[in-house]
């Protein structure tokens, strides 16, 4: 009795050290083939040969040869397995190994747009994989160009960079090289940059269905009058092209110059006398410039009117003439003095000028000064000859 507890004790103790499998492990021992593309729907042109790469893969079950066949080809087109660049029939498989083959659907000449259907079958020894595929046959596509500017219209002043940023895309089904031209006004300078790098470019390569972004860059000449300036680019490949206009708006801005016709910036006054002084307005900028008003610095006890004092507007590139009448000081005395002519727009746009006054005394004065030293010379000589005699 004492022998049958001991041997029932050990069995108790062997079964207690075995780990315990659940039931549900045994399902992974289910003996499996897989035959599978990662891409089993596609889309071919008219005429095309599409090549699917497939995977066999297997697993519980001992290592054998796979035969490979088609179950289900539509009429006219050809399916052909492909391995190692030989046709084949068959792949030799090997538990938890994927081996890769190829399939190669080859259409009939005379094939129709439309969607066709076809069933790979793969069989080993008692088990089968199937895969169906899918392929939708449609017309190549024309080559077509796509060219996109977020924003077509930019504003700035004449000195302004004019950045526009677009997209283009190669809306065909081929490769192709694009030119990029432009059309702008006289003197604007048109670039064009990649956004892969600052380096200017004349031309991109574009792949099918392949966009890439464009900066374009419109520089406008010093000096450019206010106004909307047009600018086509013309993006052309070998048998596609698109354009597109854009517009950049110069808004310009006034700058004055004040001088004198001859550019002689030096003149000449009396004493007390009014004497013109021809100033010219010019306005060097790329918009007009209102309400421009006159104005001056001028020694003390002088006076300057100015003719007229205002100017509605000089318009961009123009100039106006003004009358300056000076008037020196009565008592000034000969020599030269310096007085600054100041023109002043709205918008704070100003320019001076400093002018050189020569000052003459009056020949009225010269005159009445040499009779008083003549008078003053025969008294001298009257009284000599009186009284020299005693």
């Amino acid at each position: 009795m004492r022998r049958i507890w001991t041997v029932a004790l050990i069995a108790s103790l062997v079964l207690l050290s075995v780990p315990w499998i659940p039931a549900f492990a045994q399902e992974g021992t289910t003996p499996q083939l897989l035959i599978f593309t990662r891409y089993p729907s596609q889309t071919a042109e008219v005429g095309e040969t599409i090549n699917l790469s497939l995977t066999l893969r297997s697993s519980n079950l001992p290592p054998q040869i796979v035969r490979l066949d088609m179950a289900e080809v539509p009429e006219g087109w050809t399916a052909v397995f492909r391995g190692g660049g030989r046709v084949v029939k068959s792949a030799f498989v090997q538990p938890d190994q994927d081996v890769s083959v190829s399939l190669r659907l080859q259409p009939p000449e005379d094939v129709s747009p439309g969607t066709y259907r076809f069933v790979a079958v793969a069989r080993g020894k008692g088990v089968e994989a199937r895969l169906p595929i899918e392929l939708i046959v449609q017309e190549k596509l024309p080559p077509k160009l796509s060219l996109e500017v977020e924003l077509p219209v930019l504003r700035g002043s004449p000195t302004t960079t004019f950045r526009f940023e677009g997209k283009l895309k190669n809306e065909g089904d081929e490769d192709m090289t694009v030119n990029l031209e432009a059309e702008a006004p006289e003197g604007f300078q048109v670039t064009f940059k990649s956004s892969y790098g600052t380096q200017e470019v004349t031309s991109l390569p574009l792949k099918a269905n392949e966009s890439k972004r464009l900066t374009i860059e419109v520089r406008a000449p010093r000096g450019t009058p206010a106004g909307e300036y047009p600018i086509i680019v013309t993006a052309r490949g070998s048998e596609a092209q698109t354009r597109v206009e854009l517009t950049a708006q110069v808004t310009g801005r006034p700058s004055l110059s004040v001088t004198a016709p001859d550019a002689r910036l030096s003149g000449e006054a009396y004493a007390g006398k009014e004497s013109p002084l021809t100033i010219v307005v010019r306005n060097t900028g790329s918009a007009p410039a209102r309400n421009v008003s006159m104005s001056a610095t001028k020694p003390s006890g002088w006076s300057i009117e100015f003719d007229p004092k205002e100017i509605d507007e000089i318009p961009a590139g123009d100039q106006a003439e003004v009358t300056a009448k000076i008037r020196p000081a009565a008592k000034a005395v000969a020599g030269d003095y310096m007085v600054t002519i100041r023109a002043s727009a709205e918008g704070g746009t100003s320019d001076s000028t400093d002018f050189r006054i020569t000052v003459l005394t009056s020949t009225l004065w010269g005159v009445v000064g040499i009779a008083l030293i003549a008078v003053a010379v025969g008294v001298v000589a009257l009284a000599v000859l009186r009284f020299g005699r005693r």
